[in-house]
């Protein structure tokens, strides 16, 4: 379990092909605290440690997460939002994150306004997903507060310091990003649905 609050930025240094499968290396400053085994959140993905060197580790994606997430258009340089699992006894700083992308949505809108800034994501109404206004949503990763909510989209307001922290800096009309939806939203729509 994860809680959208980002640790750190890192950067892949190789992405491999094998069967249905891609290998990414990661360079970050946290690798000297990772083991094998481990799960770590990038760009709000749960990928799971396989190796270590130096200053990077490797995860493995296979084809399941690679057709729900962005992580296909991902390549060599790019940056990528990271977070280490929740501690138990940890504060909850974000809102309950499981690192499973629900689907992938697009920036249509980003905007500097006076001192922070405001996307618009629009996604796949026919997945059934939903936003509410004030409820949680994570982008990439990131827990953030849905504003102006409609059927299929949504826009976060962003302050400096997530803009400078995260890849939301690199963000522009036509990239492609993850989302996860609230998990307590997920089960109640989905409790609502089977009693009708």
């Amino acid at each position: 379990m994860f809680t959208g609050i980002i640790e750190t930025l890192g950067t892949i240094q190789e992405i491999k092909k094998e069967k249905d499968n891609i290998h990414i290396t990661v360079d970050s400053s946290i690798t000297a605290e990772l083991k094998i085994d481990q799960s770590v959140a990038h760009n709000g993905i749960c990928l799971t440690v396989v190796a270590l060197k130096d200053t990077s580790y490797t995860v493995t994606a296979i084809d399941e997460t690679i057709k729900k997430t962005n992580l296909g258009n991902w390549e060599v340089g790019d940056s990528v939002n990271l977070e280490r699992a929740m501690k138990l006894g940890d504060r909850l700083d974000g809102h309950i994150v499981q690192g499973h992308v629900d689907q992938t949505g697009t920036c249509i809108e980003a905007a500097e306004t006076n001192g922070s800034w405001l996307y618009t994501f629009e996604y796949n109404k026919e997945l059934n997903n939903l936003t509410i206004e004030k409820g949680s949503i994570t982008v990439n990763g990131v827990s953030l507060t849905v504003i102006n909510s409609k059927k299929n989209q949504f826009s976060v307001a962003i302050i400096p310091y997530t803009y400078e922290h995260t890849n939301f800096n690199s963000f522009k009309i036509g990239t492609k990003i993850n989302l996860e939806f609230d998990v307590i939203g997920k089960y109640v729509s989905k409790l609502y649905s089977n009693k009708l």
